[in-house]
């Protein structure tokens, strides 16, 4: 969630006015725009659900109107709401500053997002890498390699938890350390596929797991191209590597072109069904990569660049920046960092879980610390 304390919004309690965004939106033909035209007109939705139906009628097409009644005379939005709290999943609405910026740029961004895990500033940078399922051990091995380097530079790698590309992308940024999102062609309560239940775990102890559908929803072959959107919608640019001539992974990369945002395409071999998607693209002016250096470089996002981009989205505190300062690429102990920063070390902890989170610091074990 960008725009706020990290630590804060992992354990954040949800404002009524949420549970009508989330009653509304589980309402069909009720989208962002229906949903916009209520705000307007109610003032909030909380005023909206309770309204009489002729009210609502000045606002609402007959169809969503019927479906509407039909709603709140069997969902409850304040049970509903303490179930999804007890889950540990997180609601974030258009409405709120901590809808993530870059998303809400896209043409009919989703109204509401689930989460589990955290988001925070850092992941306005961020990077998607897909791919076809059916990868050859080359893209493997290419996106194995590409993603360990944009993690370890500070890029949040962000992919859709599919076999093949997107796993391999989410285990890379995993293993360095760095941070990745899933966006699910579910709810964030059904992990599919099912054999990525593990991790998916690791992926909310690190990262997030993200759905615009509800916590519930099973996965269905319709979802995916809508999920593709965000996976585009949430960063500077998307990486393909390894996409047959039909590919589903092009359908991403599409709406990466359509949002202005960056397409980088891995080449494969030219005798490879796997990469004729790929050269399409290509020819069609996508941006020739070979490394994570080469998407940095035509982002600007080189070391310093990605480090000045996190400090931009959620400015640093005296504390925090004193903290970084004393900091270098080897590890340090806490206790000499509280010692040269003349704070306790309670205080230090708390700072720099705060500065991990953000993707500043690295928690190398054994209360050793290092900067990112």
């Amino acid at each position: 969630m960008i725009g706020g304390n990290a630590v804060e919004m992992a354990t954040a309690t949800h404002s009524e006015e949420t549970r009508y965004w989330v009653a509304f939106h589980r309402v069909p033909y009720v989208g962002g725009a229906r949903l916009r035209k209520l705000r307007e007109h109610f003032g909030d939705l909380g005023t909206a659900w309770a309204a009489p139906a002729g009210a609502l009628g000045t606002v609402l097409d007959d169809r969503s109107l019927s479906h509407v009644l039909q709603a709140r005379e069997e969902y409850a939005p304040e049970a509903e709401m303490a179930r999804i709290e007890r889950l540990g999943i997180r609601v974030v609405t258009l409405g709120e500053d901590g809808y993530p910026a870059l998303l809400k740029e896209i043409p009919a961004p989703p109204p509401v997002l689930y989460l589990k895990g955290t988001m925070v500033p850092g992941d306005r940078v961020a990077v998607a890498m897909v791919g076809t399922r059916k990868m050859t051990h080359y893209g493997r091995d290419v996106a194995f390699q590409i993603a360990t380097d944009l993690a370890a530079a500070g890029v949040t790698v962000v992919s859709g938890l599919a076999r093949g590309i997107d796993a391999i992308a989410h285990e890379a940024a995993l293993r360095a350390e760095g941070r990745t999102v899933a966006v699910m062609g579910s709810g964030v309560n059904v992990i599919y596929p099912p054999e990525h239940r593990t991790l998916a775990g690791r992926i909310e102890g690190a990262g997030a797991l993200l759905s615009d559908y509800p916590p519930d929803r099973k996965p269905d072959a319709q979802n995916f191209p809508a999920r593709n959107r965000i996976v585009a919608g949430l960063t500077l640019g998307t990486i393909v590597v390894e996409a047959p001539e039909r590919s589903g992974t092009l359908i991403t990369s599409d709406f990466a072109a359509d949002y202005g945002r960056e397409v980088f395409v891995v080449p494969g071999s030219v005798m490879s069904d796997q990469s004729r998607g790929c050269h399409r693209l290509l020819r069609n002016g996508a941006r020739l990569v070979s490394s994570a250096a080469d998407v940095l470089e035509d982002l600007g996002l080189d070391g310093r660049a990605t480090e000045t981009a996190v400090q931009q989205a959620l400015p640093m505190d005296e504390d925090e920046r004193r903290l970084l300062a004393l900091l270098t690429g080897e590890p340090q102990h806490i206790d000499e960092v509280a010692e040269a920063s003349g704070r306790p070390v309670h205080h230090v902890a708390a700072t720099l879980l705060t500065l991990e989170l953000q993707g500043m610091v690295r928690n190398l074990g054994a209360q050793h610390y290092a900067r990112r």
